[in-house]
């Protein structure tokens, strides 16, 4: 199961350190530091993203008037289903924003899923083939990847109630909502207007970030358990290794839930928040 930490003869917390710890472009030098990047993140992210094109490319390229296969069936009703929820929720042109939808939905399921490998694999790819030191696979697992995305929606936002309300219109709605168009409201409409805004991005990013981190951190507890009993020889340590097999495989079977379900909220909520940035308060 977790073979690094017995071959190195790593304690339990320091083998979570060493997994939890990023491959970065530099040393960070404090605790927010935007000149270092986590290299992972960036080609785990493009990773996903590429093989999630490639499948629906493969779709459309076998795609026939006829009996669809399984794979166009399954992608036409997860295009329907994703125009259907866009439909409901943003009353406005949905041109870019449906297409943004499936994007947000097929990409985070592909970032997310990567967490189902076992989790020493890649590490160890990383390690013995390319010598890199630290490897985390699963973006989403990153804060940074997931406020970032979030961040992204907040100035989709920003530009859609700019687009349709107009600068007056929404800078109207800054001081006017939601207590009352009144000029001594005004302040107090505004810094509501402010937290609400700052409250739906940290949710957003944070939601997605806090789910597939304790996923990740689990699989690698549960690993634990079968690298500390592998070397122990007698029944109990075969049970306690087998009983670690089985609880990864639950987990992980579980874990599809999640994975689908957070893809779903985000895409969701995103929808949500531009939808709200197409009506008047």
């Amino acid at each position: 199961m977790s073979e690094q930490a017995t071959e190195h003869g790593l304690t339990a917390s320091e083998y979570i350190k060493h997994h939890l710890h990023h491959l970065q472009s530099g040393h960070q030098q404090s605790q927010v530091d935007f000149s270092v990047v986590n290299l992972d993140t960036v080609f785990w992210a493009w990773f996903a993203g590429l093989l999630a094109l490639f499948m629906l490319w493969k779709a459309t390229r076998k795609a026939t008037t006829g009996v669809p296969g399984r794979l166009q069936c399954a992608i036409e009703m997860l295009v329907e289903m994703v125009d259907e929820q866009a439909k409901s929720i943003v009353h406005g042109d949905r041109s870019f924003i449906a297409p943004l939808a499936l994007t947000i939905f097929v990409w985070i399921i592909f970032m997310n899923s990567l967490d189902l490998f076992p989790v020493d694999w890649f590490p160890w790819i990383a390690h013995n083939v390319f010598h890199f030191e630290y490897m985390r696979v699963v973006p989403t697992a990153d804060i940074n990847a997931t406020l970032g995305m979030s961040f992204a929606v907040f100035l989709l936002t920003l530009y859609y109630g700019i687009k349709v309300k107009g600068i007056g219109g929404f800078s109207h709605e800054l001081i006017a909502a939601p207590f009352g168009d009144k000029w001594f409201l005004a302040p107090i409409n505004l810094a509501m207007q402010l937290i609400e805004y700052a409250a739906k991005t940290l949710s957003l990013g944070l939601r997605l970030y806090g789910n597939m981190y304790a996923g990740e951190l689990l699989f690698m507890l549960i690993a634990l358990l079968g690298a500390i009993a592998f070397p122990w020889e007698g029944g109990a340590g075969f049970g306690s290794f087998m009983g670690s097999a089985v609880a990864q495989m639950a987990w992980a079977i579980f874990h599809i839930l999640i994975v689908v379900l957070q893809a779903y909220i985000f895409m969701m909520l995103s929808l949500v928040y531009l939808g709200q940035a197409h009506d008047a308060h």
